[in-house]
């Protein structure tokens, strides 16, 4: 069998941690960068016997999954998050099939919400690269939209998804746009310029191209949610980034 560490970051993911895990069973090395979770998290890793858990700050998700890696048992690395539970065949593929270290692997990320497999929104298909040697390559150092560093390595795609059960409410979604509006103003304070006008434009050509171009109009109630919010939380980043950068101007 291929030496393949299954590799995540957690904070506060006790809701959906089991789930994932009860997928990775198979695997002899299960690696956790937890960033101060507060909730059951931990307990519910430990109780897993192929999983070891460190603990750490969050740096960023490109620079935490980087770090994240160098922790792991094997050089060959599939990184997980904990709300993303890995299709049976999919951990069948990755335990046999030939691995070439001077390639990186995509795999088809299945995207739900109220558990309903989501086609539309540009959710669907998503290929993203999450297998791939340490050696070799790693995370980009991206605050968020983190990726595997393709350098000049040949991308290959795996045969089977995993499965992304990210939203099951709107409150949901609220705070996932509240998380990352907060990680990218942070980081583009004083570096990217801002204004009301932008905050609003943005936000309704990203609705507009979520719920007309990309179908969201044809998933009834999910497609216009997913569509809405993909314009707010578009609007909310650049009105935090305008508020951040009028203090840092102001001081």
């Amino acid at each position: 069998m291929n030496a393949v560490s299954i590799v995540l970051i957690t904070k506060d993911a006790a809701l959906s941690l089991e789930k994932c895990l009860n997928t990775l069973q198979k695997f002899d090395d299960v690696t956790i960068y937890d960033n101060g979770s507060t909730d059951e998290t931990i307990a519910i890793a430990e109780s897993f016997k192929n999983v070891t858990v460190h603990n750490g700050p969050f740096l960023g998700f490109g620079k935490s999954k980087a770090h994240a890696a160098t922790l792991a048992k094997n050089d060959w690395i599939f990184s997980l998050d904990s709300d993303e539970p890995m299709s049976p065949e999919l951990v069948d593929e990755l335990l046999s099939m030939p691995l070439d270290p001077n390639c990186v692997y995509q795999v088809r990320r299945d995207n739900y919400y109220h558990d309903k497999h989501i086609k539309c929104c540009g959710w669907y298909p998503e290929v993203i690269v999450r297998l791939y040697n340490r050696t070799m390559t790693n995370y980009d150092d991206a605050m968020v939209h983190e990726k595997v560093d393709e350098k000049s390595l040949q991308v290959k795609k795996l045969s089977h998804p995993i499965m992304h059960f990210s939203f099951y409410s709107v409150a949901d979604f609220l705070n996932k746009i509240q998380k990352y509006s907060e990680i990218y103003a942070n980081d583009h304070q004083g570096k990217k310029s801002a204004s009301i006008t932008k905050a609003i434009l943005r936000g309704k050509s990203m609705f507009f191209k979520s719920y007309l171009i990309k179908g969201g109009w044809k998933c009834g109630f999910e497609g216009f949610v997913i569509s809405f919010f993909a314009g707010l939380g578009t609007t909310v980043k650049y009105l935090k980034l305008r508020e951040k950068n009028l203090y840092h101007s102001e001081h």
